[in-house]
Order: structure tokens, then sequence, then C-alpha cells
């Protein structure tokens, strides 16, 4: 057992399995959390009765938050480590780099990753833990009883609406999805290729998979705040 990880933990193929392995959790919860939010749709009652769900059952929800906390910190670790590691055995750098099979999403991976964590920051930030000075709308999603419903649960589809009607905060969301979902682009299909899951013969599928999957993503997150933007929810 001791064995198994030191060569997780200290060996590159490990770290590849680790990156792989909290990548895919990662990805599942991605999808997860936008099953959640497009209960929007669905009106008041629908997305106010999931949030309380969530709200109300703490010995489900901090389990969860920790582990999520734990599989994104390894994520970060095992991709920063095998980042450095690919610099400094190659301490000198091309003269000249033509970056012919890369794709762009490949090559924007760090920076990306970096970018979206500090919008998930932001997010959790505004949304979670509701902190009145980031969402710019000058109203406290916390106050009662504008922001609760008539059964006392907190009224999620009112605190979107809000939030989300200040262009300033959807426009930060849609860009920290688009990247997101850039980095989930690349992300599945190397995912896929260090769990060895990614056979010669259908490995080109699995990657358009991974390209399509993002946009649908894409797509499902943006669809609330574009909503709220057009007037089409109010």
């Amino acid at each position: 057992m001791i064995s198994f990880f030191r060569n997780l933990f200290c060996s590159s193929l490990g770290k590849k399995y680790l990156m792989a392995g909290t990548g895919l959790m990662l990805f599942l919860f991605v999808i997860g959390h936008m099953a959640g939010n497009l209960q929007f749709f669905l009106g008041p009652e629908a997305i106010n009765r999931y949030g309380h769900f969530l709200q109300s059952n703490v010995e489900l929800l901090w389990p969860v938050r920790i582990v999520l906390l734990g599989v994104v910190a390894l994520h970060i670790w095992s991709a920063t480590s095998l980042t450095l590691a690919n610099r400094a055995a190659r301490p000198v750098a091309y003269q000249q780099w033509e970056p012919t099979a890369a794709t762009y999403a490949s090559r924007t991976m760090m920076v990306s990753g970096i970018i979206v964590a500090v919008f998930i920051v932001y997010h959790l930030l505004h949304y979670t833990a509701m902190v009145q000075a980031v969402n710019l709308t000058g109203k406290d999603f916390n106050a009662k009883p504008e922001f609760f419903d008539a059964e006392g649960r907190h009224n999620i589809y009112k605190m979107m609406v809000v939030g989300f009607s200040q262009p300033l905060v959807s426009l930060f969301y849609i860009v920290g999805v688009g990247l997101l979902c850039l980095h989930l682009s690349h992300g599945a299909s190397a995912m896929w290729q260090s769990l060895g899951w990614k056979k010669r013969p259908y490995g080109p599928c699995l990657d358009r998979l991974a390209v399509c999957g993002a946009g649908v993503i894409f797509l499902g997150y943006i669809s609330i705040p574009i909503s709220i933007l057009l007037g089409w929810i109010k």
C-alpha cells in the first residue's frame, strides 16, 4: 500500500493517473452542477426546492465540499508538478517552435486553469457565500424577506435573476465558463489518453466527443445569464 501511494505521488505516470482521475471527478461534478442549475428554467419552485435541499442537508453538503476541495487541490498539484517536471526536462526553450499538432486548448491549459480557479472563487463568493461586495448590484442576497420565498426558503430564483441582471457579472461568468469549457475540451481528451481508454481506431472520435461535450456544457451554463440579460426571464 505504501509503495502504491509512493508511485502515485512520486512518479510521472502516477501523477498522470492522479490528474486524470481527479479530472474525471471534476468533469462529472460540472455536469451534475449544470443539471441542477438548469432547474432554473422550471421556475422558482423547482430551483428553490433544489437549493433548500442542498442547504438543509449539512451532513451531506459539507463532506461533498471537503472531498471536492481535496480533489481540486490534488488536480492542481499534479498538473503543476507535471508541468514543472516537463520544463525541467527541457531547460533550453526551442528557438523557433511551430505548434503543429497541439491545439490552442492544449497549449493554454495552465493559463486557462489558473483563470478558471479565480472564476470559481468569485462564483463561490457570489452565490454560495453571498458576499454583497462582489455581486455589483448593491443587494444583500441574505436579506429577509426580499430574498426568501413564501415557504421561508432562500429564493434562489430571484437571487439568480438579480445577480445575472448585472451585465459585468454575466460577462465575467460567460468568459469564465468559456475558459472552463476550453480547459475541459482538451482535459477530457488527455484524461482518456492517461487512463488508457483512447485507442487508435476510435481516438479521433473521443477527441471530437470531448469538444462537443464541452460545447454542450458551455451552452447549458450560459443559457441562464443570456436568458436573463435578454429579458426572457424576469
